[in-house]
């Protein structure tokens, strides 16, 4: 079976290396750097900032308390910068080395489907090379939106790609949406000294997260000084002899904003145009591929999985659709659990969600039960200093049923996988409160929290 991954992303090159691993013969094309979005430009290089700035803001406030001298705490941007570019090259050589040892052919150029079994490679060196294949999986993934406002064209106003390499960091920036793109750089550069400002259309920061643990995020970015628009949408932007002017309509009447920079945060949509995808009859919707459980399109041939398929747009998930993909070809179908995808917000706090919000369980008519259970009360967070947090439960009132996990605090990325696995399992309150969590820990807050559901939490005052 000759297969060819269009994409080296999380999507595109696990595809390849799990279908190498299942006997095929497995060729990947990638434009111009293996990882994606997620290590170029994403996930790899906005985590390194946010853990540098969250040191620098741990140390700022909770040195002296944690009986630490620093006096003259800075950050160097340039050197930063030089770290973030490190670790991008590290992990996109280890992802070369597992292409490698899985004896994936790799080739560099852009790739354009000729028909239903072929395509053709433009090569940097402008050489073309035709590729023939049984099966082909499009992981091209996504580009960040751009929207019709006025001024959105001057230089000044940058999309998520550029804030990550700025030069330096600017006095002020406003972000134009608070999806988690925007709430991740509003962390990063607020905590640099940078004065910031998010305008978001939608009534509250992060919509697709439980409100009680956005309230966390809002209430560290009203301690940080970060000014929050909600129900606001943007008129223009100017350019001025001092920056950028936004004026926006505020539920209160118009307002404007002075700023530097202006970064575009408000998403990002499927990268398909030019692959040739209409000579082959491959249905899209909006420019997402349309695909079936199994990630194949209308042509039997051709499968898309990640960004470019639209729907959830994370790592993970591409990730995921590309071992379905390559499973269902090789004839090994294991469709993914979408329930069982959690997603993570970066900030300070960290914020963690899975399964199902209270307003999305009532909302469906079900009879719920939530827990709750504040950090304050946590030893381990106690000694960290990372008080401003909680863990929430969604469950079903009648049988105690897992339907969500929400998390907001420190390791909130890391103890998420414990609701995403109880939600596979169709756990029950029950087995989470006799599985014994260690102390002192972060997580024996998922415990408490469970405990909380029927006012039975130990530590809760």
């Amino acid at each position: 079976m000759k297969v060819v991954v269009l994409g080296g992303g999380p999507g595109g090159y696990v595809a390849a290396i799990r279908a190498a691993q299942l006997g095929a013969e497995v060729t990947l094309i990638e434009k111009k750097a293996l990882g994606g979005t997620c290590l170029n430009v994403g996930c790899i290089p906005t985590k390194v900032l946010l853990h540098t700035t969250e040191l620098y803001t741990a140390l700022k406030r909770e040195s002296a308390e944690i009986g630490l001298e620093v006096p003259q705490i800075a950050v160097d941007w340039k050197r930063l910068q030089k770290r973030k570019d490190k670790m991008i090259r590290i992990n996109a050589g280890g992802i070369d080395a597992l292409l490698k040892k899985n004896k994936v052919t790799k080739i560099i150029g852009t790739g354009r489907f000729t028909g239903v079994h072929e395509l053709e490679v433009s090569k940097e060196d402008g050489s073309l090379q035709t590729v023939v294949f049984d099966r082909a999986i499009v992981a091209t993934g996504s580009e960040p939106s751009r929207v019709p406002i006025p001024g959105t064209e001057l230089s000044a106003v940058i999309t998520s790609d550029e804030a990550l390499s700025l030069p330096e960091v600017p006095d002020s920036l406003c972000i134009i949406g608070g999806g988690v793109i925007g709430c991740e750089f509003a962390s990063i550069y607020s905590s640099l000294g940078c004065k910031v400002t998010i305008i978001e259309m939608l009534p509250e920061l992060i919509a697709v997260m439980d409100r009680d643990i956005v309230h966390c995020l809002r209430k560290e970015f009203a301690a940080a000084g970060v000014d929050v628009h909600t129900e606001t949408r943007v008129e223009r932007i100017e350019q001025t002899p001092k920056g950028l002017s936004i004026t926006a309509v505020a539920p209160s009447g118009p307002i404007t904003i002075e700023a530097e920079k202006v970064l575009l945060s408000i998403g990002r949509r499927p990268k398909t145009s030019g692959l040739g995808l209409e000579i082959l009859g491959v249905s899209t919707k909006k420019g997402a591929i349309e695909v079936d459980r199994n990630m194949r399109t209308a042509v039997p041939s051709i499968y898309a999985i990640g960004d470019c398929i639209g729907g959830v747009m994370l790592a993970h998930v591409a990730s995921a659709e590309g071992v379905v993909a390559a499973e269902h070809i090789m004839g090994e179908p294991s469709p993914v659990d979408f329930r069982t995808v959690p997603s993570c917000v970066y900030t300070r706090p960290e914020l963690a969600s899975v399964g199902l919000t209270e307003d999305e369980a009532r909302n469906q008519g079900r009879d719920v039960k939530t827990g709750i259970f504040p950090l304050q009360a946590n030893g381990k967070s106690m000694i960290m200093g990372e008080t401003n947090g909680l863990v929430k439960y969604v469950t079903d009132a009648r049988t105690g049923e897992i339907l969500g996990l929400h998390i907001a605090g420190p390791r909130a990325t890391d103890m998420i996988a414990q609701g995403a696995l109880a939600l596979r399992l169709e756990a029950t309150l029950d087995e989470i409160e006799t599985t014994v969590h260690a102390h002192p820990t972060v997580s024996e807050a998922l415990l408490e929290a469970a405990l909380a559901v029927n006012h039975r939490a130990i530590h809760s005052h």
